[in-house]
């Protein structure tokens, strides 16, 4: 993982294998983004069985290969969609694209886990809804800023003790580091491709609020965006904001940028802060800054009892692939629900959608 850029940030944690060797086999397609890394560590370490992978670019399945040399290199998607020992296919693609491949992989009888967003349009939205009822099959979401980040974990473990009393409010902050622009691919600066910085980013904040918050549906009182640093590239929204309220009166205020600047050790200070009637916590994630000790994972416990901080990397691990490897198995809903996976995509569209621009284009 390159700390700096954070392009194939990939998550390793204690492996707590749920199935035996072989008995959930998992495919890889469409490679675009480097998500697709820690989607499949995690169900790796879970227990799944990674058996196929496929991508248009033969040179990003031979780099997945040397990552994992048990995988075998298909020969076209249709060899992995027709493969019947395939119960579930992760995917990254461009994300314009990741509805389209979901549909596909539902059809072909298989459930699906894509890298977030999980779409860009509220046509795309209908669609997923469509296939998930008609095809009974799944269609879950990497939202890898809570499910695949310790201090994340544990922080729902502290709201589900009622170590803050009721949550009623959110604070989050998504920076992250564009890097060399000249890197990223076309299809990362333009707007019908990459669903705008609320879309793309935005997706894991208001994730989050809808799970710490409890929420069902929710709806976005203001959005905003802007491209202030980057005039060489006029579809890149590098700023945005929003406040969203919950249906059981709990709201969010979230941030999200590409102005991490060059002097922090990682791609971006993500944090989050839960208010609860009783306490409040704040995550801080990925860097302790001004420390140079390179730990991550902090957080922080402000209650009756008094404070308290926890450094947790390493300690709490990561239930949501295990749950998910499950849930396929068994037909349930504990890793996360299908509702609440669309709820998260359908808000960040909308914000997107409605969202104010600050800037001149």
């Amino acid at each position: 993982m390159d700390k700096k850029d954070g392009m194939n940030y990939a998550p390793k944690g204690k492996p707590a294998p749920v199935v035996n060797k072989g008995e959930f086999v998992i495919a890889a397609i469409a490679l675009d983004h480097g998500h697709i890394y820690g989607m499949c560590n995690g169900l790796i370490e879970a227990g799944a069985t990674l058996k196929w992978v496929y991508d248009r670019d033969v040179k990003k399945a031979e780099a997945f290969q040397k990552a994992y040399p048990e995988v075998k290199i298909a020969s076209s998607e249709d060899e992995i969609l027709n493969d019947s020992e395939v119960k579930l296919v992760c995917g990254a693609a461009e994300t314009w694209k990741r509805c389209e491949l979901g549909i596909r992989v539902m059809e072909h009888g298989k459930d699906y886990f894509t890298d977030k967003a999980p779409l860009t349009t509220l046509e795309q939205l209908s669609m997923a809804k469509e296939t998930v009822a008609k095809t009974g099959k799944k269609y879950m979401v990497y939202y890898s800023e809570r499910i695949h980040v310790e201090s994340a974990v544990f922080a729902a473990q502290l709201v589900d003790e009622g170590a803050i009393g009721t949550p009623i409010h959110v604070d989050g902050f998504g920076p992250h580091r564009v890097g060399n622009p000249k890197g990223r691919p076309d299809w990362f600066f333009e707007k019908e491709k990459y669903g705008g910085i609320l879309c793309d980013i935005g997706s894991h904040q208001i994730e989050q609020f809808l799970y710490y918050c409890r929420v069902k549906d929710a709806h976005v009182a203001y959005s905003e965006v802007g491209n202030y640093g980057h005039p060489d590239y006029p579809e890149l929204e590098d700023f945005g904001d929003a406040i969203i309220v919950g249906d059981n009166g709990t709201t969010q205020h979230f941030r999200v940028d590409w102005f991490t600047p060059d002097g922090l050790s990682t791609w971006g200070d993500g944090r989050t802060i839960i208010l609860g009637t009783e306490g409040y916590i704040e995550i801080r994630k990925y860097v302790n800054i001004g420390t140079g000790d390179g730990t991550c994972d902090h957080v922080y416990l402000v209650n009756k009892d008094g404070e308290q901080h926890f450094e947790v990397n390493g300690k709490v691990g990561f239930p949501f692939f295990g749950q998910l490897i499950l849930d396929c198995i068994n037909r349930t809903e504990n890793a996360m629900t299908q509702e609440h996976a669309f709820k998260a995509a359908e808000l960040c569209v909308k914000a997107e959608m409605e969202a104010k621009y600050l800037t001149h284009k």
